[in-house]
């Protein structure tokens, strides 16, 4: 996509740091099923014309792992990076959520729908925080802004 200068604007998305508060707090994460390489993530998507960023998070966290009850608390970052696959531009917005305490420790959510994720299987499951593992393309980058002692151990943080 460009814009009337001929640059190439950035896609813009969003990415849920959801968190479930028990003995530790814990981050909500998934694999694809029979797709390892992809590695492991939180929640994110592109933001369609027209939602709102608020909007955009809480239906890529219902997309993309089945959970209806989480609450935006605010958003956490910005960040401009290049799609690891592609290069192409994109701007993703960080935001922070909460999960009830009683949200099942993890499950399996097939993606329905008409994105680029549709017919997919992901397992959904919440990992105790600071990560021992950086998250695939690190977007466990921002959790250090959250609470510093959620920065992931073995990752570099920013």
């Amino acid at each position: 996509m460009t814009d009337n200068t001929g640059m190439t604007q950035s896609r813009v998305r969003v990415a849920a740091y959801v968190i479930r508060q028990r003995a530790v707090p814990e981050l909500l994460v998934f694999d694809h099923v029979g797709m390892p390489e992809a590695g492991t993530q939180v929640p994110a998507g592109g933001v369609k014309p027209g939602e709102g960023l608020e909007d955009a998070v809480l239906r890529e966290v219902a997309e993309e792992t089945g959970l209806l009850t989480a609450t935006a608390v605010r958003q956490i970052s910005v960040e401009d990076k290049p799609h690891p696959d592609t290069g192409q531009p994109r701007r993703t917005g960080f935001f922070y959520l909460q999960a009830p305490a009683d949200t099942p420790d993890a499950w399996e959510h097939h993606v329905h729908g008409d994105g680029d994720d549709a017919g997919l299987t992901f397992a959904c499951r919440f990992l105790p925080l600071p990560l021992k593992q950086p998250l695939a393309d690190d977007q466990d980058a921002w959790l250090g802004r959250i609470d510093p002692r959620w920065t992931t151990v073995a990752g570099d943080s920013q």
